[in-house]
C-alpha cells in the first residue's frame, strides 16, 4: 500500500520530540497514561460496583494497548524463526510470569488461611487454572452452569483476562511469522499481506463475539475467540498508524478527545445487563484505537493530562495494581469477619497501591533485568518450574479437600446406621429432638452435597435444544419427577422411598427454566422459546396415564412482560395454572410439592455461612416469613380444585416457631442458598412417602 500524503502545517517541537522519542523507545505517554485510566475503571468497579457500572471496560482498554504494543514489536522485528518466536515468548514471560507467580502462590496461602473451607477446592481449581493460564476457559464453562454460577467469587477470578492475553500472545507471532513465511516466498507485499490477515482475524472475531454474545453471553464474557478481535484491532492500528500520524495535529486531538470521552461513557453507561462483548464493546475498543492512533501530543490533547506524573506513575505500576486489588478485595471480608465499609475498601485501594509499587520495582524490574534471568532456557525453566508448583500447591489443596470430605462421609453413615432418631427432619418433626444443631456433616462436603441427577447428566440445559430423562429403579409403579431445580432437589428422598417401595423414578428436569404456559425471561430469545418448547415436551410426555403420578416442583424465576412484583406474581399463577390444567384436562394424576422455604437473598450460601460460622449456626438462620417465597404454582393448583392435581406441604420439616435453618438435625440443609442437601433431602423421605402414597391412591 503507498502512503497518503496530506498537506498539514509543521508539528509543533513538542510533537517532533515525541514521535523522535516513540521511534526510538517505543514509549508513549499517552499509552501509559490509558493504562492508568484502564486499571483505575477496574478497581474503582470492583470496590463501588453500583457506582461505576461499566468499569469492567477497563479490561477491554487493556486489551487494545496490548495488541497495539505487541504488533508493533513484531512488525518492526518479524519472527522468521522458531528461535526468533522462541525469544519472543521468553521476553513476554520475563514481563509478565513473575509478579503473577508471586499474587498466585501468596493468594492460595492466604486463602487457606482466611477464606471458608467451602471455598478451598474451588480457590485451588483457579489457582491451577490461572497457573496455566487457562482461567477464562474455566469460568467459560462455569458462566453456563447454573449452580456453579452461584459459586462465591475467587481472589483469582481475575486472571480471565490475563489467560486471554497469554493465549493472544501465543497465537499472534505464529500467524504473522507465517504470513512473513509466505511473503518471502511470493511477490505479496508484506505490509499488505499482514494488514489483511489481520483484518481477516479482526472481523472474524467481531462476527464469532457479535453471534456468542447473543447466544450464551455468559461464556462469550470470557472465551478467547471473542475477544481476539479487541486485541488485533489495536494490532491493526499498529500497521496503519504511519497514516493517522499525517493527519492535521488538531485534528488528531480531537480524535483522541472524542476517544477518551468514548472510554469514560462506557465506563458511566454500560452496566452489568449490557449484553457484552458483542456489538457492546465497540464503543471502548473504537474509543482507545482513536487514542493510540491518534498518537497525539500537541498542545490540548489528552496527552497534557496524561503525561501528569502521578497519572504516568499508576500507569506504570498497573499491571501489579490489577493483580492485587482483587484478591484483597475478596479476602479482606473474610478476614474482617464483617463486610467492608468505605474505610476498609480505602485501605485496599490504598494497600494495593502498596503492593504494586513494592512488585514493580522488587519483582518485575529485577526480573527483568536479572543476567540469569534474560537467558531464554532459564527463563522456561522459571515458566515450567512455576507452573508445577502452582499446580502441586493447588492440587494438594483438592486432596486434603478431598480426604475431609471422606471422613465426613464416615461419620454421618455412622450416625445414620445407629438409627438416630433426630437426624436431619425428623429433629424438627419430633419436639423431643430439641433443636439439636451440632454440625454432623462437614460445610465443604455439604457444598457438593447434590443430587445424583447432576453427577449423572440428567439436566436439559439452555438454550434447551436437547431432551435428556433419566431413569432410577425398575418397579412397575412410575413415578414422573418435572420441573427445575428444585424439583430436582427431591430426587434423593424420592430414590430411598423408591428403594423400599419398588418404583421407578423417571425424571424431566430442566436448568433454571420453569415448565408453565407464561414465557420465561432469559437473556436471549431462543433459550425463552428453547424452555417454552421444553416445558410443552415435558408435559406432553408425562400426560394422560403414562405414569401413575407426576411429581411436580419449581423454584419461579422472572417472566416476560410483567415489570412490578403483582404482575409478575399474576403472570405466573395465570401460566402455572393453564399448564395444570392441560394436565388436568388429559387426566393427569399430578402431585404439586410447594416449594421449599430458602434464604439466597439473605444468605447465598448456607455451607458457606456455616463455614465461616461453626459455633453460631444461629446466624444461618432466618424468620420463616422471610425465607418461605410465594408459590405461585402450589397456589394455581389449589385454586384449581381438580381431584387429579394434588398438593403437598413440607415447609414444617425445614421450618418450626417462625424460623427456618440452616443447620437441622445435625444436617446442613442447603449445598448452597436454595436447593437441599442430598443428606437432608434423604431424611425427608419418610414425610414425603406419606404424600405421595396419599396422591397415588387418589
Amino acid at each position: 500500500m503507498g502512503e497518503i500524503a496530506i498537506t498539514s502545517p509543521a508539528p509543533s517541537a513538542m510533537e517532533t520530540l515525541s514521535k523522535r522519542q516513540n521511534v526510538e523507545s517505543g514509549f508513549r505517554l499517552d499509552i501509559q497514561g490509558l493504562r492508568a485510566v484502564a486499571v483505575a475503571l477496574v478497581v474503582l468497579y470492583h470496590l463501588w460496583p453500583d457506582h461505576l457500572h461499566g468499569g469492567y471496560v477497563g479490561v477491554d482498554v487493556f486489551f487494545v494497548i496490548s495488541g497495539f504494543l505487541i504488533t508493533s514489536h513484531l512488525v518492526r522485528q518479524p519472527p522468521v524463526s522458531w528461535r526468533d518466536l522462541g525469544r519472543f515468548w521468553a521476553r513476554r514471560i520475563r514481563r509478565l510470569l513473575p509478579a503473577a507467580f508471586l499474587v498466585l502462590l501468596a493468594t492460595s496461602i492466604a486463602a487457606r488461611l482466611v477464606a471458608p473451607s467451602t471455598q478451598w477446592a474451588q480457590i485451588a481449581k483457579e489457582v491451577i487454572a490461572s497457573g496455566l493460564y487457562v482461567q477464562n476457559w474455566l469460568l467459560a464453562g462455569s458462566s453456563v452452569d447454573y449452580l456453579a454460577a452461584e459459586n462465591a467469587q475467587t481472589p483469582v477470578q481475575h486472571f480471565w483476562s490475563l489467560s486471554v492475553e497469554e493465549q493472544f500472545y501465543l497465537f499472534w507471532p505464529l500467524l504473522i511469522a507465517a504470513v512473513v513465511w509466505l511473503t518471502r516466498r511470493t511477490r505479496w507485499r508484506q505490509k499488505s499481506a499482514l494488514f489483511a490477515a489481520l483484518l481477516t482475524t479482526v472481523v472474524a472475531s467481531f462476527a464469532y463475539s457479535v453471534a456468542a454474545t447473543a447466544a450464551e453471553p455468559g461464556s462469550a464474557y470470557f472465551i478467547t475467540p471473542t475477544r481476539i478481535w479487541e486485541l488485533g484491532l489495536g494490532g491493526l492500528i499498529a500497521l496503519a498508524g504511519n497514516r493517522i500520524y499525517s493527519f492535521h495535529p488538531r485534528l488528531r486531538a480531537g480524535m483522541a478527545w472524542i476517544g477518551i470521552a468514548g472510554i469514560v461513557a462506557a465506563g458511566t453507561a454500560f452496566t452489568s445487563e449490557t449484553a457484552f462483548p458483542g456489538y457492546a464493546a465497540l464503543l471502548p475498543v473504537v474509543a482507545t484505537v482513536l487514542v493510540i492512533g491518534a498518537n497525539s501530543t500537541a498542545s490540548g490533547s489528552p496527552t497534557t493530562f496524561l503525561r501528569a506524573k502521578p497519572i504516568q506513575w499508576l500507569g506504570g505500576v498497573s499491571y501489579s495494581i490489577y493483580l492485587w486489588h482483587w484478591p484483597l478485595i475478596v479476602l479482606a471480608p473474610f478476614a474482617a469477619g464483617d463486610e467492608i465499609g468505605l474505610a476498609g475498601k480505602l485501605a485496599i485501594l490504598a494497600l494495593s497501591l502498596l503492593l504494586a509499587a513494592a512488585t514493580k520495582t522488587l519483582v518485575e524490574d529485577k526480573a527483568r533485568s536479572a543476567g540469569w534471568f534474560r537467558r531464554t532456557a532459564s527463563t522456561y525453566r522459571f515458566a515450567v518450574g512455576g507452573m508445577i508448583v502452582l499446580v502441586i500447591i493447588g492440587s494438594l489443596q483438592l486432596v486434603e479437600v478431598g480426604q475431609r470430605s471422606l471422613r465426613a462421609d464416615e461419620r454421618l453413615a455412622a450416625e445414620t446406621n445407629s438409627g438416630s432418631a433426630c437426624l436431619g427432619a425428623a429433629a424438627l418433626a419430633d419436639p423431643d429432638c430439641g433443636s439439636n444443631q451440632e454440625i454432623l456433616t462437614d460445610p465443604a462436603v455439604a457444598k457438593e452435597d447434590k443430587p445424583a441427577a447432576y453427577a449423572d447428566g440428567c439436566w436439559n440445559h439452555p438454550p434447551f435444544g436437547s431432551r435428556v430423562t433419566c431413569t432410577y429403579g425398575d418397579g412397575d409403579t412410575e413415578i414422573a419427577l418435572v420441573g427445575n431445580s428444585h424439583a430436582g432437589h427431591w430426587l434423593p428422598a424420592l430414590q430411598e422411598i423408591a428403594k423400599d417401595r419398588d418404583w421407578t423414578i423417571t425424571t424431566f428436569l430442566a436448568s433454571a427454566c420453569n415448565f408453565t404456559d407464561a414465557k420465561v425471561k432469559f437473556d436471549t430469545p431462543a433459550k425463552t422459546a428453547g424452555c417454552t418448547e421444553l416445558g410443552d415436551w415435558a408435559q406432553e410426555a408425562t400426560s394422560g396415564d403414562k405414569f401413575d403420578l407426576v411429581i411436580s416442583s419449581q423454584l419461579s424465576i422472572p417472566l416476560q412482560g410483567g415489570g412490578s412484583a403483582s404482575e409478575q406474581k399474576k403472570l405466573a399463577f395465570d401460566g402455572y395454572s393453564s399448564y395444570l390444567k392441560d394436565w388436568a384436562d388429559n387426566g393427569t394424576n399430578v402431585l404439586v410439592l410447594r416449594d421449599t422455604p430458602y434464604p439466597k437473598t439473605e444468605i447465598p450460601s448456607i455451607p458457606d455461612c456455616v463455614a465461616e460460622n461453626p459455633d453460631r449456626t444461629d446466624v444461618c438462620s432466618g424468620l420463616s416469613d422471610s425465607w418461605l417465597k410465594p408459590d405461585p404454582m402450589a397456589e394455581a393448583a389449589d385454586a384449581l380444585g381438580d381431584a387429579d392435581i394434588s398438593v403437598a406441604d413440607l415447609t414444617e420439616l425445614l421450618c418450626r416457631d417462625g424460623r427456618c435453618y440452616g443447620v437441622n438435625g445435625g444436617l446442613i440443609t442447603y449445598f448452597d442458598g436454595s436447593h437441599l442437601t442430598t443428606a437432608y433431602a434423604r431424611t425427608l423421605a419418610p414425610f414425603l412417602e406419606q404424600k405421595i402414597t396419599s396422591a397415588l391412591q387418589g
